[in-house]
C-alpha cells in the first residue's frame, strides 16, 4: 500500500484524500484501488476527493481539473452499489454539475438505453454462452446428456426465439419491470459489459464523457462489468482513470472477483484507510483477529490493512455464547433472550435488557431470519415464486416480486387501517384507495356509482372481518378484494387465485424443477399462508424489523449487535459455522476447492463473520448453535480471538 509513513493518532489517514487527488490530477493521471475497511470513512473520503477535483473547495490542481471538465463537457462518474449509497453521496456532495452519481445498474442502462439492436445481439450472445456451457458440461458426464439437460437446452432456445422476436427493450433501475422486452438487473449489466468489449464506439463515448470513473463497493461489482472497465482504461491510457474503492474482506456476493486485489493492475496506486472510526477497540481487535485467522480450509489470502480504533474508543464488550443446535427454534429464541440478559448483567449496558430491545439481531441468511421473525411460510412461498426478489437486498429493492403487488403494497396498507375489533379507519382506508387509483375507476353515472361504492363498502367489511381473524389465510383475506377486482393486480396473481388445480409435488432434485411447476407450488403455498405472517414479512422486506441478514446491513452500523449463527435452522450449504468452529468436518467439495485453490465454505463464512461483527459500535454478542457444543467450545477458545470469561455456555 502506498502513502507516507504512519503518523499515528486519529489523523493517521489524513493524507489519503490528498494522495488520491494527486493521482487523479497528475499528467498522466494514475488509476488506483483504495482499500477501505469497515467504518474507515470511505464515503467521506470519496466525497472530499470529489469536492476538490470539481472545484467545490479551494484546491489548485483540482481547480484546473474542474476547468478541463467544463471546457470539454465532461463529468466524473461515480458508480455506487445501492440507491441508498447514491443518496448519501449526492446528499453530502450537494448540487454538482461536474459529477454524475448512480447505481451500477443505472449506469449500465444509461450506456445502452435505446440501442435495441445491440441489446438484442448482446442478449443472444449471453444466451448462446449459457447453452454452450450446458452442452460442454453435459458432454463431460459419463452418461452423456440427460432429459433434464435437453429440457434446459429447450428453455434457452425458447428464450433465444423470444429475444429475436423483440424489437425494443425496457428497464427501470428503480423498480422491477415485467412484460415483453423487460430486462432484469443482471441482463442490463451483462449487456453493457458485453457491448463495452465488442463496440469500440461505445468505449469511445464513455471515454469522452467520463475521464474519471470511481467505483464504490468494487469488491461486489459484477466481474464482467469490472473487467470491461479495466479494458476501457487500458484502451485509453491517459484518457480514462479508474478509481476502485472497497474492502475485499467484506465481499458478500458471488458476482465479484474472489480476490479483487490480485486483479488490480500492478502499475496502479494502492492507498489505504487504516482507521476504524466506528467501533470500540475490543471489537476492532476481534475483527482484525478474525481476518488474520489460520483456519483449516482457508484459501483466501490475508491481504488488507490491520485496522486501528480511534484513540478515544478504548472500550467495547464482546461475548461468545455456545449452545446445542439440536434445541427447538422456540428454545433457541428463549435462550437468545437469556444471552441478552447476560450481556446486560456482565457489561452494565441497559440496551441489552428490559421490555424493548435496543440491540440489532443479525442472522446467517434469510431462512433463519424468517424463522426468528415468524414469517417462514410467507418467505418460502415467495422464494418459490421469485427467488431473486423474495428477500430485501442491499441494492435497495425491498418491495418483493412485482407479481405480488399490491399484496405487499396497497392491500397490506389497507389491512393496517383495520382496528382489532374489525372496524375500519375510514379516513386512512380512503387515502389508500385514492392513492392506488380505485376511485378514478368509478362510473360517472350517479346510480351506477352508488352501487359500486356500496359494493366496495361491503367488500371492505368482509376484508376487515377476515384480516383480524386469528386463523385467516392469505386467500381468505384477499379473496373479497380479488373477486371485486378492486385493485389492479398482476394477471399471474389473478390466474393463480382462480386456478383450482393442485400443484405438483416437490421434485427429488429442486434444481431440475420446471419454473412454472415451481411457481405453481409457490402460489399454492402463498394462498394457504397464515395472513398474520404477511405484515411481518413486509416489515422484513422494508427493513423495519430489528432483525436482518448480512446482505441487508451492508454498510450499516448499530450500537449493539447480536449475531446468531445457526447452520441447522439456516439450512444452507454456502456457509458453515460448524466447520469454522470444529463441529463438522470439511466436505469433499471443500477439499476439492482447497486443492484447486478456489474459495471454500470456510472463506465465505469467515467473511460473513467479519461483516456481521464489524457492524457493532459498542458491544457485540455472538450466539453459536453448534452441532457439537463441546468441540465448538474447544475450537473457539483455541482461536485466541476471545479473552478469559468472554466464551460462555448458553444457560
Amino acid at each position: 500500500m502506498s502513502g507516507p509513513p504512519d503518523v499515528g493518532g486519529n489523523d493517521r489517514d489524513a493524507h489519503v484524500v490528498e494522495d488520491i487527488c494527486r493521482y487523479v490530477t497528475a499528467n498522466p493521471a494514475q488509476s488506483f484501488f483504495l482499500f477501505a475497511g469497515a467504518g474507515s470513512g470511505k464515503t467521506r473520503t470519496l466525497v472530499e476527493v470529489l469536492r476538490r477535483v470539481t472545484g467545490v473547495v479551494e484546491h489548485e490542481a483540482g481547480k484546473q481539473y474542474a476547468e478541463r471538465l467544463r471546457a470539454r463537457g465532461q463529468a466524473v462518474r461515480v458508480i455506487t452499489y445501492t440507491k441508498n449509497a447514491t443518496a448519501v453521496v449526492t446528499g453530502r456532495l450537494g448540487e454538482n454539475v461536474l459529477t454524475e452519481v448512480s447505481t451500477i445498474h443505472a449506469f449500465c442502462w444509461d450506456l445502452i438505453n435505446g440501442f435495441d439492436a445491440d441489446i438484442k445481439e448482446a442478449l443472444l450472445a449471453r444466451n448462446d454462452k449459457k447453452l454452450d456451457e450446458l452442452k460442454r458440461a453435459a458432454g463431460a458426464k459419463a452418461r452423456g446428456e440427460s432429459d433434464t439437460d435437453r429440457r434446459k437446452y429447450a428453455e434457452l432456445e425458447d428464450a433465444a426465439a423470444k429475444i429475436r422476436a423483440t424489437d425494443s427493450f425496457i428497464y427501470h433501475p428503480d423498480r422491477r419491470t415485467f412484460g415483453a422486452g423487460a430486462l432484469t438487473h443482471s441482463q442490463v449489466v451483462d449487456c453493457a459489459a458485453w457491448l463495452l468489449n465488442e463496440r469500440p464506439t461505445l468505449r469511445r463515448i464513455v471515454a469522452d464523457r467520463h475521464p474519471l470513473i470511481l467505483i464504490d463497493e468494487s469488491q461486489d461489482t459484477m466481474r464482467a462489468m469490472l473487467d470491461s472497465l479495466f479494458g476501457l482504461a487500458a484502451s485509453f491510457p491517459g484518457m480514462v482513470t479508474l478509481g476502485l474503492l472497497g474492502d475485499h474482506r467484506q465481499r458478500i456476493y458471488a458476482d465479484g472477483h474472489e480476490d479483487l486485489p490480485s486483479h488490480i493492475p500492478r502499475n496502479w496506486e494502492r492507498p489505504a484507510l487504516q482507521m476504524n472510526h466506528r467501533s470500540q477497540k475490543r471489537i476492532v481487535d476481534l475483527i482484525n483477529d478474525i481476518w488474520e485467522a489460520d483456519l483449516e480450509g482457508r484459501t483466501q489470502p490475508k491481504t488488507g490493512v490491520r485496522q486501528t480504533p480511534r484513540t478515544e474508543k478504548e472500550g467495547g464488550a464482546v461475548r461468545m455464547f455456545i449452545g446445542s443446535a439440536h434445541l427447538s427454534t422456540e428454545e433457541k429464541m428463549a435462550a437468545e433472550g437469556r444471552c441478552a440478559d447476560a450481556m446486560k448483567a456482565q457489561t452494565g449496558i441497559d440496551a441489552w435488557g428490559g421490555d424493548v430491545k435496543k440491540y440489532t439481531t443479525l442472522a446467517l441468511e434469510h431462512k433463519l431470519a424468517a424463522i426468528r421473525g415468524g414469517f417462514l411460510n410467507a418467505y418460502l412461498a415467495v422464494h418459490l415464486l421469485d427467488p431473486d426478489a423474495s428477500a430485501p437486498s442491499s441494492s435497495g429493492d425491498r418491495s418483493g416480486p412485482g407479481m405480488l403487488r399490491p399484496l405487499l403494497g396497497a392491500i397490506s396498507e389497507l389491512a393496517e387501517c383495520v382496528n382489532p375489533d374489525a372496524s375500519i379507519n375510514e379516513f386512512a382506508a380512503m387515502n389508500v384507495l385514492r392513492r392506488d387509483g380505485v376511485f378514478a375507476k368509478l362510473p360517472d353515472d350517479s346510480i351506477k356509482r352508488g352501487k359500486v361504492v356500496a359494493d366496495i363498502q361491503h367488500t371492505l367489511n368482509q376484508f376487515a372481518q377476515m384480516a383480524v381473524h386469528p386463523d385467516a389465510t392469505v386467500d381468505s383475506v384477499v379473496g373479497p378484494l380479488l373477486d371485486l377486482e378492486l385493485f389492479d393486480v398482476d394477471s399471474r396473481f389473478y390466474k393463480a387465485y382462480r386456478d383450482e388445480t393442485p400443484a405438483p409435488p416437490p421434485p427429488a432434485v429442486l434444481s431440475q424443477e420446471d419454473v412454472e411447476d415451481r411457481r405453481k407450488r409457490g402460489w399454492e403455498a402463498l394462498f394457504r399462508t397464515p395472513w398474520q405472517e404477511i405484515p411481518r414479512y413486509r416489515a422484513y422486506l422494508g427493513g423495519e424489523m430489528e432483525l436482518a441478514t448480512h446482505q441487508v446491513v451492508k454498510g450499516s452500523e448499530f450500537k449493539h449487535v447480536m449475531v446468531v449463527m445457526d447452520d441447522t435452522d439456516a439450512g444452507g450449504f454456502l456457509f458453515s459455522y460448524d466447520k469454522v468452529f470444529g463441529s463438522q468436518e470439511l466436505s469433499k467439495s471443500d477439499l476439492k476447492n482447497i486443492e484447486e485453490g478456489r474459495e471454500t465454505s470456510i472463506d465465505r463464512t469467515l467473511r460473513l463473520l467479519y461483516v456481521t461483527c464489524s457492524r457493532a459500535e459498542e458491544s457485540l454478542a455472538l450466539v453459536l448453535w453448534a452441532a457439537n457444543p463441546g468441540a465448538a467450545m474447544g475450537a473457539v477458545q483455541a482461536t485466541g480471538w476471545f479473552r478469559e470469561g468472554e466464551v460462555q455456555e448458553v444457560k
